[in-house]
């Protein structure tokens, strides 16, 4: 047969004598998307390597509806002996790929990037990858992935999103620490999680830099461009916070963000000390339907602040349900999606104390109304701990109501269960154990069973796992509403 090109791979086999009959016989079989085996998103992720960081550049002209020239840069460690590399990436043109400095050739299958390096990498390996490419913010049925506000743009990758903006391992399971730099025109402003680095200003351009202290999951990446102000206030112990707000809407948002450093030490007194180098708010004057926890800076729609139906108590827990996320979701990260219940039921939980604590807004309340609705949760997204997978062409769908209130009324039932006390210990020593790592709901279970002085595996099957909904403890009055059979 003959190849109908002299890739580089073929140039240097050529090169050292073999023929092209004996490459063709040897040619791997046809590129395909692989996965880490997640069962809620079989094609996210990507094994074979474990990526130690991302320095990612982007360059913004001033249109969110023109595709951003861009640059990533990846670290990673090989774990298995790789004559192909898959990345996960959609959304752009790839215009060159190199591996450890050799350019490389590369097709897409699916929402993969399938490289094929010049020469094999080997398990332990340092693996270095750069792709040129654009990141475009096409408009879709879900506003995930690239978000465009009205002055700009802002990032909301959660839970399949971050590789339709840059090339990655998109899968929450491999955290890695970050840096972006963001170019942008005159007189638009860049925020990225982390601290700033630098900022440089030269012709009509200025260069953005920012650089994370702590691992992160590629799901809670977050640039904003705009016409925005940073404003700076301090939180406690010091710890720096940062809000960016449109220009023309500072006067209007400051009262409530104003709220952030008590809203930390209040999560602070139940959990223990803030896991990351600052915090603070990137609004967006865009409709998504949600506010995200991307890490460090959460991501807040303007009409949350803005519109006169919602009352104040349920403003501010929304804003500390997604500061509670950087505890429970960020800082300790799910292993797989299915362990999602333990980053929105906590989450939740939080809402729902900080409500009962300052806007008296009863807990036991939400909690015995989502008790009577838990069959009917469970029935139409599974159990807490085995969602049902996502709807085809809605990734976000697996953020059913059963993996918030019906995940919180487990917290509730095992505080129930075990006492408050112990339960508080187990909050704070969860937080402290798995610290920028990941963590599953087996790690749960045996923390909780250690801190409780005995097994409570059955207790969590039932609760997380079943079709049904046990009885409450302490609550044999509670009841289960009747889940009526569909008609036609």
């Amino acid at each position: 047969m003959l190849l109908s090109s002299r890739t580089p791979r073929t140039a240097a086999l050529l090169a050292a004598g073999v023929s092209l009959a004996v490459i063709a016989a040897a040619a791997p079989q046809s590129a395909t998307p692989l996965g880490v085996g997640d069962r809620l998103f079989p094609h996210l992720g990507n094994p074979g390597y474990d990526v130690q960081s991302y320095d990612i550049a982007f360059t913004y002209r001033g249109d969110n509806s023109k595709p951003l020239d861009a640059v990533t840069k990846i670290d990673a460690q090989a774990t298995d002996m790789l004559d192909r590399i898959n990345l996960d990436f959609s959304h752009g043109t790839v215009r060159s790929v190199k591996v450890n400095g050799l350019r490389a050739d590369f097709t897409t299958k699916g929402e993969d990037l399938v490289v094929e390096p010049t020469r094999s990498v080997v398990p332990g390996q340092p693996l270095h990858i750069t792709v040129e490419h654009t990141s475009d913010p096409v408009p879709g049925k879900e506003e995930i992935g690239w978000v465009r506000t009205k002055d700009g743009l802002a990032m909301a990758n959660q839970a399949d999103a971050a590789h339709r903006v840059f090339p990655c391992n998109d899968h929450p399971s491999d955290k890695a620490y970050f840096t972006f730099h963001v170019r942008t025109p005159k007189g638009l402003t860049a925020v990225a999680n982390g601290r700033s680095v630098s900022t440089t200003r030269a012709g009509g351009t200025t260069d953005w830099t920012y650089r994370t202290e702590h691992p992160m999951a590629t799901e809670l990446a977050q640039v904003s461009i705009g016409h925005s102000s940073v404003l700076r206030r301090e939180g406690p112990h010091g710890l720096e916070v940062r809000d960016v707000v449109r220009t023309q809407d500072v006067k209007t948002l400051d009262p409530w963000l104003a709220k952030t450093p008590a809203q930390i030490s209040w999560m602070e007194s139940k959990v223990g000390r803030y896991p990351f180098e600052n915090y603070g708010l990137v609004i967006a004057d865009a409709t998504t339907g949600f506010e995200l926890e991307t890490q460090t800076l959460s991501l807040f729609e303007r009409d949350l602040f803005t519109r006169a139906e919602y009352p104040k108590w349920y403003v501010e827990s929304v804003m500390v349900h997604e500061l509670a996320h950087q505890w429970f979701g960020d800082s300790v990260s799910p292993r797989t999606w299915s362990d999602v219940w333990l980053n929105e039921g906590h989450a939740t939980w939080y809402e729902e104390l900080y409500a009962q604590e300052k806007g008296e807004r009863p807990m036991e309340k939400r909690m015995r109304a989502a008790y009577g609705a838990s069959d009917a949760m469970r029935a139409a997204g599974g159990p807490p701990a085995a969602p049902k997978s996502p709807a085809p062409g809605e990734k976000i769908s697996i953020f059913r109501p059963v993996v918030y209130d019906g995940a919180a009324l487990v917290l509730y039932a095992l505080r129930q269960e075990i006492g408050k006390a112990a339960f508080e210990s187990l909050e704070r020593q969860w937080v402290g154990t798995h610290r920028d790592g990941t963590a599953t709901t087996a790690d749960f279970v045996a923390l909780a069973s250690q801190i409780a002085g005995r097994d409570l595996t059955g207790f969590f099957d039932a609760w997380l796992y079943g079709k049904k909904t046990p009885p409450m403890p302490g609550h044999p009055d509670w009841k289960i509403e009747q889940v009526k059979a569909a008609t036609k």
